[in-house]
């Protein structure tokens, strides 16, 4: 089952109507003022959920005005984030692949904390990707291959999320690597590029933040 979460960072309009339209998803939430998205685009949600504390109040006027939509109201003061919250309740829905549109922007914040609730798909066997109209964000414990015509943009960094990632091979790329034990303090994973038609990410132990970008 494919699912869509829209949640409040910056979204440019054009870039994630056509993600929805070529997406496929089984599911759409909204997460909290990531209606007003869906609301400005004429998008029907599935599911609602937040404490719209930061909601415009026309957006959320309209859809409770639906009956179709469900909503989860959420208390305000809260040890997780509407998109947190979001990210749990689609996986508990039976979604294995999720992606999340607006969970980056200028609150950096914010944009690290969402990165981090990648780790919620490892501890669930899904897989969740962190999306804007620059770069495709995935974390990663296993090896992955990526098709050249299938990439986002041209340039692929690899980052470890863990305090090491052992026995790094990467094949395919402009820049490989052998074997190699990846760690932080060092931006050796930076810009590599796909070279061959299929690449591989192969290594034991760790995990990896792949992000794939446009320029």
């Amino acid at each position: 089952m494919r699912g869509l979460i829209v949640t409040g960072g910056n979204i440019r309009d054009d870039f994630a109507r056509e993600k929805i339209k070529t997406g496929g998803y089984d599911m759409i939430m909204a997460a909290d003022s990531g209606m007003d998205f869906l609301y400005r685009n004429h998008l029907t949600p599935d599911i609602i959920v937040g404490d719209f504390d930061s909601v415009d109040h026309d957006s959320l006027d309209f859809f409770r005005e639906d009956g179709r939509i469900e909503f989860c109201k959420l208390n305000p003061q809260k040890d997780d984030t509407d998109t947190e919250y979001a990210i749990r309740d689609a996986l508990s829905r039976g979604v294995l692949q999720l992606t999340i549109l607006g969970g980056t922007g200028s609150r950096l914040d914010h944009v690290l904390g969402n990165i981090s609730l990648l780790g919620i798909g490892l501890e669930n066997h899904a897989e969740i990707e962190l999306v804007d109209e620059h770069n495709r964000i995935r974390m990663i414990d296993k090896s992955i291959s990526i098709r050249k015509d299938e990439q986002f943009g041209r340039y692929v960094s690899l980052i470890p999320y863990s305090a090491t990632v052992e026995h790094v091979t990467l094949t395919g790329f402009k820049y490989p690597l052998a074997d190699y034990t990846m760690g932080g303090f060092n931006s050796l994973g930076i810009s590599n590029e796909i070279t061959d038609d299929v690449a591989h990410i192969e290594f034991r132990g760790g995990i990896l933040l792949v992000i794939e970008s446009l320029d």
